[in-house]
Protein backbone atom coordinates (compact mmCIF):
# COMPACT_ATOMS: atom_id res chain seq x y z
CA UNK A 1 0.00 0.00 0.00
CA UNK A 2 1.16 3.68 -0.90
CA UNK A 3 0.06 6.44 1.28
CA UNK A 4 -1.11 9.66 0.65
CA UNK A 5 1.09 12.00 2.68
CA UNK A 6 -0.56 15.10 1.34
CA UNK A 7 -3.16 16.33 -0.67
CA UNK A 8 -3.69 19.99 -2.13
CA UNK A 9 -5.98 20.88 -4.99
CA UNK A 10 -4.33 23.55 -7.58
CA UNK A 11 -6.90 24.48 -9.68
CA UNK A 12 -10.33 23.25 -10.79
CA UNK A 13 -10.30 19.06 -11.23
CA UNK A 14 -6.47 19.27 -10.64
CA UNK A 15 -4.56 17.75 -7.55
CA UNK A 16 -1.59 17.73 -6.55
CA UNK A 17 -0.79 14.45 -4.13
CA UNK A 18 2.84 13.59 -2.20
CA UNK A 19 3.01 9.67 -2.06
CA UNK A 20 4.87 7.72 0.26
CA UNK A 21 6.61 5.73 -2.26
CA UNK A 22 10.46 5.44 -1.06
CA UNK A 23 12.11 3.13 -3.66
CA UNK A 24 10.83 4.65 -6.35
CA UNK A 25 11.69 8.18 -5.02
CA UNK A 26 15.39 7.01 -4.45
CA UNK A 27 15.70 5.78 -8.29
CA UNK A 28 13.11 8.75 -10.03
CA UNK A 29 14.96 11.00 -12.66
CA UNK A 30 13.02 14.09 -15.14
CA UNK A 31 10.86 12.41 -17.30
CA UNK A 32 9.96 9.34 -15.62
CA UNK A 33 6.47 8.25 -14.64
CA UNK A 34 4.64 5.64 -12.12
CA UNK A 35 1.14 3.26 -13.05
CA UNK A 36 -0.94 4.07 -10.35
CA UNK A 37 -3.77 1.34 -8.99
CA UNK A 38 -6.58 1.78 -6.55
CA UNK A 39 -9.09 -0.33 -5.54
CA UNK A 40 -9.19 -4.80 -6.23
CA UNK A 41 -10.64 -4.04 -9.18
CA UNK A 42 -9.00 -0.71 -10.55
CA UNK A 43 -7.95 0.63 -13.46
CA UNK A 44 -4.22 0.70 -13.76
CA UNK A 45 -3.11 4.34 -15.09
CA UNK A 46 0.34 6.24 -15.95
CA UNK A 47 1.21 9.83 -13.95
CA UNK A 48 4.75 11.44 -14.67
CA UNK A 49 6.74 12.32 -11.62
CA UNK A 50 6.01 16.00 -11.00
CA UNK A 51 8.58 15.77 -8.07
CA UNK A 52 10.63 13.31 -5.87
CA UNK A 53 12.18 13.56 -2.47
CA UNK A 54 14.35 10.54 -1.75
CA UNK A 55 14.68 12.11 1.59
CA UNK A 56 11.67 12.01 2.76
CA UNK A 57 11.10 8.94 0.47
CA UNK A 58 8.30 10.32 -1.63
CA UNK A 59 6.42 11.29 -4.56
CA UNK A 60 5.02 14.15 -5.91
CA UNK A 61 1.85 13.43 -8.80
CA UNK A 62 -0.07 16.35 -10.44
CA UNK A 63 -3.49 15.10 -12.29
CA UNK A 64 -6.47 16.54 -13.63
CA UNK A 65 -9.79 14.89 -13.33
CA UNK A 66 -10.94 13.69 -16.56
CA UNK A 67 -12.05 9.76 -16.38
CA UNK A 68 -13.66 7.61 -13.88
CA UNK A 69 -10.44 6.67 -12.42
CA UNK A 70 -8.92 10.22 -12.07
CA UNK A 71 -12.14 11.15 -10.58
CA UNK A 72 -12.14 8.44 -7.88
CA UNK A 73 -8.44 9.39 -6.94
CA UNK A 74 -9.77 13.27 -6.85
CA UNK A 75 -11.78 11.94 -4.46
CA UNK A 76 -9.62 10.52 -1.96
CA UNK A 77 -7.47 12.60 1.39
CA UNK A 78 -4.22 12.47 2.88
CA UNK A 79 -4.15 9.17 4.72
CA UNK A 80 -5.62 7.01 1.79
CA UNK A 81 -3.47 4.44 0.17
CA UNK A 82 -2.82 3.13 -3.59
CA UNK A 83 -2.70 -0.75 -3.84
CA UNK A 84 -0.41 -0.37 -6.34
CA UNK A 85 2.58 2.35 -7.55
CA UNK A 86 5.26 0.75 -10.08
CA UNK A 87 7.92 2.95 -11.13
CA UNK A 88 10.11 5.00 -11.81
CA UNK A 89 9.04 3.96 -15.48
CA UNK A 90 9.99 5.25 -18.73
CA UNK A 91 13.53 6.14 -20.37
CA UNK A 92 14.76 9.76 -18.67
CA UNK A 93 15.24 13.06 -20.09
CA UNK A 94 18.21 13.80 -21.36
CA UNK A 95 19.39 16.42 -19.64
CA UNK A 96 22.61 18.22 -20.79
CA UNK A 97 24.49 21.61 -20.39
CA UNK A 98 23.14 23.71 -23.65
CA UNK A 99 22.69 27.22 -24.82
CA UNK A 100 19.28 27.95 -24.77
CA UNK A 101 16.14 25.60 -24.45
CA UNK A 102 12.55 26.47 -24.44
CA UNK A 103 10.33 23.83 -22.38
CA UNK A 104 6.69 24.40 -23.33
CA UNK A 105 3.85 23.37 -20.46
CA UNK A 106 0.35 23.50 -21.85
CA UNK A 107 -1.90 22.49 -19.22
CA UNK A 108 -1.69 19.29 -16.69
CA UNK A 109 1.55 19.40 -18.67
CA UNK A 110 3.02 21.40 -16.65
CA UNK A 111 3.76 19.07 -13.78
CA UNK A 112 5.64 17.02 -15.88
CA UNK A 113 7.87 19.43 -17.63
CA UNK A 114 8.98 21.18 -14.43
CA UNK A 115 11.44 18.76 -13.12
CA UNK A 116 12.43 18.79 -17.08
CA UNK A 117 13.18 22.36 -16.80
CA UNK A 118 15.05 22.39 -13.90
CA UNK A 119 17.29 19.92 -14.79
CA UNK A 120 18.65 21.61 -17.68
CA UNK A 121 18.79 24.95 -15.77
CA UNK A 122 20.49 22.81 -13.06
CA UNK A 123 22.74 21.47 -15.72
CA UNK A 124 24.28 24.73 -16.72
CA UNK A 125 21.54 25.78 -20.01
CA UNK A 126 19.37 29.23 -20.05
CA UNK A 127 16.00 27.94 -20.04
CA UNK A 128 12.77 29.81 -21.20
CA UNK A 129 9.88 28.11 -19.80
CA UNK A 130 6.38 29.08 -22.00
CA UNK A 131 3.38 28.14 -19.75
CA UNK A 132 -0.38 28.19 -21.48
CA UNK A 133 -3.50 27.54 -20.08
CA UNK A 134 -7.05 28.51 -20.79
CA UNK A 135 -7.61 30.99 -17.98
CA UNK A 136 -5.77 32.30 -14.88
CA UNK A 137 -7.86 29.86 -12.58
CA UNK A 138 -6.11 26.78 -14.28
CA UNK A 139 -2.53 27.88 -14.47
CA UNK A 140 -0.59 25.98 -11.85
CA UNK A 141 3.39 25.40 -10.52
CA UNK A 142 4.06 29.17 -11.30
CA UNK A 143 6.34 30.10 -8.56
CA UNK A 144 8.06 26.56 -8.90
CA UNK A 145 8.23 26.99 -13.01
CA UNK A 146 9.63 30.34 -12.17
CA UNK A 147 12.49 28.66 -9.52
CA UNK A 148 13.90 25.87 -12.33
CA UNK A 149 13.85 28.67 -15.07
CA UNK A 150 15.78 31.32 -16.20
CA UNK A 151 13.08 33.48 -17.58
CA UNK A 152 9.08 32.30 -17.61
CA UNK A 153 6.61 33.55 -20.41
CA UNK A 154 3.26 32.94 -19.89
CA UNK A 155 -0.45 33.26 -22.45
CA UNK A 156 -3.74 31.93 -21.45
CA UNK A 157 -6.47 31.50 -23.84
CA UNK A 158 -8.68 33.88 -22.69
CA UNK A 159 -6.29 36.55 -21.90
CA UNK A 160 -6.97 36.44 -18.30
CA UNK A 161 -3.58 36.54 -17.34
CA UNK A 162 0.02 37.05 -19.20
CA UNK A 163 -0.33 37.38 -22.55
CA UNK A 164 -3.82 36.20 -24.95
CA UNK A 165 -2.97 33.48 -26.82
CA UNK A 166 -1.36 30.27 -27.40
CA UNK A 167 2.43 28.84 -26.72
CA UNK A 168 3.36 28.98 -30.29
CA UNK A 169 2.52 32.30 -30.47
CA UNK A 170 5.31 33.23 -27.74
CA UNK A 171 7.90 30.57 -28.58
CA UNK A 172 6.89 31.64 -32.86
CA UNK A 173 7.69 35.39 -31.41
CA UNK A 174 11.44 33.79 -29.81
CA UNK A 175 12.29 32.21 -33.01
CA UNK A 176 11.42 35.14 -35.42
CA UNK A 177 13.80 37.35 -33.19
CA UNK A 178 16.54 34.92 -33.90
CA UNK A 179 16.92 33.67 -30.60
CA UNK A 180 19.44 30.46 -30.94
CA UNK A 181 17.07 27.96 -29.42
CA UNK A 182 19.17 24.29 -29.17
CA UNK A 183 15.88 22.33 -28.49
CA UNK A 184 12.18 22.90 -27.53
CA UNK A 185 10.96 20.02 -25.22
CA UNK A 186 6.75 20.15 -25.60
CA UNK A 187 4.56 18.40 -22.95
CA UNK A 188 1.15 18.96 -23.25
CA UNK A 189 -2.59 18.18 -25.07
CA UNK A 190 -1.68 15.90 -28.60
CA UNK A 191 -3.21 18.88 -30.69
CA UNK A 192 -0.72 21.60 -28.35
CA UNK A 193 2.29 19.44 -28.96
CA UNK A 194 1.66 18.95 -32.78
CA UNK A 195 1.12 22.42 -33.27
CA UNK A 196 4.83 23.39 -31.32
CA UNK A 197 6.43 20.65 -33.46
CA UNK A 198 4.92 21.99 -36.94
CA UNK A 199 6.15 25.21 -36.04
CA UNK A 200 9.63 24.19 -35.21
CA UNK A 201 10.33 21.69 -38.26
CA UNK A 202 10.97 24.24 -40.81
CA UNK A 203 13.45 25.83 -38.39
CA UNK A 204 15.33 22.45 -37.99
CA UNK A 205 14.81 23.21 -34.53
CA UNK A 206 15.11 20.05 -32.21
CA UNK A 207 11.52 19.56 -30.92
CA UNK A 208 11.22 16.44 -27.90
CA UNK A 209 7.51 15.43 -27.42
CA UNK A 210 6.37 13.80 -24.13
CA UNK A 211 3.73 11.59 -25.13
CA UNK A 212 1.22 9.88 -22.44
CA UNK A 213 -0.86 7.36 -24.82
CA UNK A 214 -2.98 4.76 -23.21
CA UNK A 215 -1.12 1.75 -21.03
CA UNK A 216 -1.63 -1.28 -19.36
CA UNK A 217 1.55 -2.76 -18.08
CA UNK A 218 4.64 -0.53 -18.57
CA UNK A 219 6.44 -3.04 -20.12
CA UNK A 220 6.03 -2.97 -23.55
CA UNK A 221 4.19 -6.64 -23.82
CA UNK A 222 0.93 -5.47 -24.31
CA UNK A 223 1.28 -2.61 -26.96
CA UNK A 224 -1.59 -0.48 -26.11
CA UNK A 225 0.79 2.64 -25.81
CA UNK A 226 2.24 1.88 -29.50
CA UNK A 227 2.83 4.72 -31.40
CA UNK A 228 4.56 5.15 -35.24
CA UNK A 229 8.02 7.28 -34.71
CA UNK A 230 9.35 7.88 -38.65
CA UNK A 231 9.37 4.44 -39.88
CA UNK A 232 9.10 2.61 -36.40
CA UNK A 233 6.56 1.14 -34.19
CA UNK A 234 7.77 2.69 -31.10
CA UNK A 235 6.18 1.19 -27.18
CA UNK A 236 5.90 4.69 -25.06
CA UNK A 237 6.25 3.03 -21.82
CA UNK A 238 9.66 0.95 -22.34
CA UNK A 239 10.81 3.41 -25.81
CA UNK A 240 9.75 6.85 -24.22
CA UNK A 241 7.69 8.99 -23.43
CA UNK A 242 10.18 11.39 -25.06
CA UNK A 243 10.06 11.57 -28.97
CA UNK A 244 11.31 13.54 -31.83
CA UNK A 245 8.01 15.57 -32.26
CA UNK A 246 8.62 15.98 -36.07
CA UNK A 247 8.74 12.36 -36.40
CA UNK A 248 5.58 11.40 -34.47
CA UNK A 249 2.42 10.47 -36.39
CA UNK A 250 0.14 12.38 -34.56
CA UNK A 251 -3.35 11.57 -36.58
CA UNK A 252 -2.84 7.90 -35.28
CA UNK A 253 -2.26 9.04 -31.83
CA UNK A 254 -5.18 10.69 -31.69
CA UNK A 255 -7.24 7.82 -33.61
CA UNK A 256 -5.71 5.36 -30.86
CA UNK A 257 -6.28 8.07 -27.87
CA UNK A 258 -9.91 8.00 -29.05
CA UNK A 259 -10.49 4.43 -29.12
CA UNK A 260 -12.50 3.81 -25.94
CA UNK A 261 -13.88 7.33 -25.42
CA UNK A 262 -17.22 5.48 -25.45
CA UNK A 263 -16.51 3.00 -22.56
CA UNK A 264 -15.24 6.14 -20.93
CA UNK A 265 -17.90 7.77 -21.40
CA UNK A 266 -20.21 5.28 -19.82
CA UNK A 267 -17.76 4.51 -17.03
CA UNK A 268 -17.93 8.07 -16.05
CA UNK A 269 -22.33 8.03 -16.12
CA UNK A 270 -22.56 4.89 -13.50
CA UNK A 271 -20.17 6.45 -11.50
CA UNK A 272 -22.10 9.34 -11.18
CA UNK A 273 -25.12 7.73 -10.62
CA UNK A 274 -23.58 5.77 -7.90
CA UNK A 275 -22.80 9.14 -6.27
CA UNK A 276 -26.08 10.43 -6.49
Amino acid sequence: MFKIKEKTNLAHDVHSMVVDAPYVARKALPGQFVILRYGEEGERIPLTIADSDPDEGSVRLIFQEVGKSTMMYGGLSAGDSFDDLVGPLGIPSHLEKLGLVVCVGGGIGIAPIHPVARGFKEAGSKVVSILGARSKKLLILEEEMKKGSTEVKICTDDGSYGEKGFVTNLLEDMIKKGEPIDLVMAIGPVPMMEAVSRLTKPYEIKTLVSLNPIMVDGTGMCGACRVTVGDEIKFVCVDGPDFDGHKVDFEELRVRQRMYLKDEREAIEALTYIGE
